[in-house]
């Protein structure tokens, strides 16, 4: 055997002896030991499962499904005005969960929380499907999301125990196939079926594939997941498991988080609605949304400072980490520019240009298209070329900020310009680059230990209502929503621009580069 053979064994040989030792001491110290990856058909149902119903629905098919079919479910319930808030509360619930998933699964187990996770995104799917008032669909689509997120939370968490390092490109090559998916197909399928059926049946077609979710997890996932392989006297009571990681949460950190959150998200959308920007509703919730943000900031650097035995939900060295803020906002102006453009530009195939919801659908495809394109040609341009991340996020958003100005220019009447597809194309194509590039920073800016008027109100209750006005007044209305949606296209420009700023505070002497 050769010299640098005998070396390769071993130093194999001395990490195998590492790995052992470390599962002892593990053991010893009444820790569970690393996980026991799967094989064979069980990993190949569970991958499948896992991708074709799990995520896909919970998460990535769950938002673009609705997109199209918003103003018919708020036309139906007789409350347009409060259009935006069937989305919000998805978030809003899936948000509030998604802090505090992983902790608990935990507690009590990947697979436990796994199946009441999806129980809950099956029941309230049921409960928004009869929903009779807007009330009642934004209450249960809390809920839905509530499930969503654990759905969403565990999937992910679950797709990294079950298959070694060495595969995790291949998993996340898959996500990536997800993404591009859900976004051609779920507006569409929300347009097929709200035009030719009812909108129910979005939230009621979760049902058969959750019922195949939860019996294809009950059966594959092993019992006790993923520490299923380690010896039942070597783990922790529940009891002592509980309170072992009950102390860990920082629940006073997601609770101002998520109380922060939601007060803020009801001010703004309520805002110039059913209150005024001046009303006392509007500057109150807004001002102890504001209390309660810098109290979270206080909190958290308590937390982190004391080194107590409370994992904080935002540790203090992310504030201290100029790049990862960077990024943090870099994201939050992305999302705002993302999921806007997800409801509005549909929304204005329907009311301004007069398409029902499959035709909407099938004109925004331009949009969905292009954004996962950004997303495979943006990290492969920065790995080939070994160019800086910051500098393809800064391109990035210069072409949003073109993009959004010139559809911000689309003119208010009833025909549809070609030059708002290119625009489309633009605005697709600039997102993409962003979303796929701050997840590809993440690793590189963090710590391993981070990682895991009453009269015209009646009338636009339903956008039906629209096409029995004189034509004059038609005309009217819509040209009204044209000039409205070309307002916030310009306010997304302006987000663009945001974006911009914050890719050059990610610069420092040695930028990220892809590895």
């Amino acid at each position: 055997m050769k010299p640098e053979e005998d070396a390769a064994e071993l130093n194999v040989r001395n990490v195998s002896t590492a790995e052992v030792s470390d599962t002892q001491a593990a053991m010893e110290e009444g820790e569970s030991p690393p996980s026991q990856y799967l094989e064979g058909a069980r990993l190949h149902v569970l991958t499948a499962t896992w991708v074709s119903l799990g995520l896909l629905k919970a998460f990535y098919l769950e938002i673009p499904i609705v997109s199209t079919s918003l103003v018919s479910i708020a036309g139906d319930l007789g409350a347009l005005e409060k259009i935006y808030w069937i989305t919000t509360a998805y978030m809003i619930g899936y948000a509030g969960l998604m802090v505090l998933s992983a902790k608990l699964s935990d507690i009590f187990g990947r697979k436990t929380c796994l199946l009441v996770t999806f129980v809950i995104f099956i029941i309230f799917s049921a409960a928004c499907g009869a929903a009779q008032t807007m009330n009642q669909l934004i209450t249960f689509r809390t809920f839905q999301g509530i499930g969503g997120a654990g759905n969403y939370a565990l999937c992910t968490i679950i797709v990294l125990e079950v298959v070694p390092p060495e595969k995790f490109a291949k998993y996340s090559g898959i996500i990536a196939a997800m993404f591009v998916f859900s976004l051609l197909l779920g507006p569409l399928f929300g347009g097929a079926i709200t035009e030719h059926s009812t909108w129910r049946w979005i939230f009621l077609l979760n049902i058969p594939p959750g019922a195949v979710v939860l019996l294809s997890f009950i059966v594959v996932l092993p019992n006790g997941f993923p520490f299923h392989n380690t010896p039942r006297e070597t783990r922790s009571s529940l009891r002592e498991s509980f309170e072992k990681a009950f102390r860990r949460i920082d629940i006073i950190g997601a609770f101002l988080l998520l109380a922060a959150t939601v007060l803020l998200v009801a001010g703004l959308d309520e805002a110039d609605e059913q209150f005024a920007w001046r009303s006392a509703f509007t500057i109150t919730v807004l001002v102890i949304s504001g209390i309660l943000w810098v109290l979270f900031v206080i909190w958290e650097r308590r937390v982190t400072l004391n080194a107590s035995a409370i994992e904080p939900v935002f540790p203090w060295r992310f504030f201290q980490n100029r790049v990862w803020i960077a990024m943090l906002l870099n994201a939050v102006f992305l999302g705002m520019t993302w999921f806007v453009t997800m409801f509005i530009l549909p929304q204005r195939f329907e009311i301004v240009n007069g398409l029902s919801s499959f035709d909407a659908a099938v004109r925004f495809i331009p949009f969905t298209v292009l954004a996962p394109v950004g997303s495979m040609v943006a990290p492969a341009i920065a790995k080939i070329f070994r160019v800086p991340i910051m500098y393809i996020l800064a391109v990035g958003s210069v072409i949003q900020i073109m993009a959004y100005a010139l559809m911000g220019t689309l003119s208010d009447q009833h025909d549809i310009s070609a030059r708002q597809y290119g625009y489309q194309v633009l605005a697709g194509f600039g997102c993409g680059i962003g979303i796929v590039l701050l997840s590809l920073m993440t690793p590189f800016a963090t710590e391993k230990r981070d990682y895991g008027g009453d009269v015209v109100e009646a009338i636009l209750q339903s956008t039906s209502a629209i096409a029995a006005l004189p034509t004059d007044t038609q005309d009217l209305v819509r040209e009204t929503y044209g000039a409205s949606y070309n307002i916030q296209m310009k306010i997304l420009a302006g987000m663009a621009g945001a974006q911009l700023l914050t890719s050059m505070m990610m610069w420092r002497k040695n930028p990220i580069v892809a590895a």
